[in-house]
Order: C-alpha cells, then structure tokens, then sequence
C-alpha cells in the first residue's frame, strides 16, 4: 500500500500528475487544488490515498494528509464516491467543510461537479455535528492557522448560525455569508455575535 509519494513532477494533466520517484513514474489523480502546487520540474510530496478494484489500482495524491482523510471522509457518505469527493475538495477547503456541514449549508457543496441538492442534503445530514477526520497517525492541523482543529460547541455554532442568518438578511449570498464568518471565526474565535458580523462584513469588503 503505497501512503506518500515523493518525487519529481514529470507530466501534469486536467486531473492528474506523473511523478518520477526513482526513475519509475506513478501516475496520481489529483483535484485541481492540488494540481495547482505542482510544477513540472520540481519534486513534489503527495500524501497518497489507494484504491484497488479488480481491475485497476488508482493512486490518489494530495497535496497535505488533512485533505486525504477529508478525501476518505466524505466517502463515507452514500454515493459520495472518488469524483465527487474530489470535486468538493475542489470548490471547498477542509475548514470550509467542517463549517458547512455544521452550518447545514447545503448550498456550499452544491458548488461541486456533480453534487446535487439531494445529495448534498446527505452529506450535511452525515457529517453535521460530527468532529474532523483524524489522519495518519497524528492530529488534524488547520490548513490556514497551522494550529490543531477545534470542536465547535453549541454556543460557538448557535453565534454562527446567527451571525450568518443577520448577513443573509442583508442581501448577502449564503455561502459566501458563511465563509466570511468561517473566516472571522478562525481569526477571532471570541467575537459576539455582533462582533462576528462586523468581521464578516470587513471580510466581505476585501
């Protein structure tokens, strides 16, 4: 089983890289998030998640392990398989997940290739409430704040949750509602509810 590939990027495709570890070259499908870390050239690290099927092996790279146990993750969700799970990927980063499906902001996976209402609404009804996937062997870190993932409790998503719902009262699109105050929340995990939509609002203005 093979868990990381480290090596020289030969070929990048629309959904896939070759990577050269040794002179043998593995090909990696990848999201466009990934694929956008990569250059042709140079050595890249990817955290590999491994499919066998009877007739094809797949390897499935990603740029860090917080990303591949969200990858695994989501298809633990029925008829949320590898494509889609990679277009959600795509369109959401792990924070931003975690939010939505906290939120039940069914919207923000409908963004995805391939995600529509009725299976959005499962992947909230699935992951809601729910703490982040634990990787490898260590404790999920924030892709954005380097630090370790917190649980949210009830009083921090019930401010959520209100502070999203005043933006959205002003005129302001839901999901993006809810990314600005996702995004407010990991600056300043404190802030009242009036404090959040403030925050939000600058956020919003940028």
């Amino acid at each position: 089983m093979i868990g990381m590939l480290k090596g020289t990027v030969i070929v990048i495709g629309t959904d896939e890289a070759i990577i050269d570890v040794n002179g043998v070259g593995y090909l990696v499908k990848c999201s466009g998030r990934t694929l956008t870390t990569l250059a042709v050239g140079v050595e890249a690290v990817l955290h590999i998640e491994t499919h066998v099927r009877e007739q094809a092996i797949t390897l499935f790279g990603f740029a860090d392990e917080e990303v591949r146990a969200w990858f695994v993750k989501l298809q633990s969700v029925q008829k949320v398989g590898p494509k889609a799970a990679l277009s959600i990927l795509d369109v959401l980063s792990p924070a931003e997940i975690l939010s939505a499906a906290s939120l039940e902001d069914k919207a923000a996976f409908s963004r995805a290739n391939g995600v529509g209402p009725s299976l959005a609404a499962r992947i909230v009804m699935e992951l809601s409430g729910k703490p982040p996937p634990a990787g490898r062997g260590f404790t999920p870190l924030s892709a954005d704040a380097g630090g370790d993932v917190r649980v949210i409790d009830s009083t921090e998503m019930s401010a959520q949750k209100d502070a999203v719902s005043a933006l959205v009262n002003l005129g302001i699109d839901p999901s993006k509602a809810l990314r600005a105050v996702a995004t407010a929340m990991k600056v300043d995990a404190n802030l009242n509810i009036n404090g959040l939509v403030k925050a939000a609002l600058k956020e919003l203005g940028n």
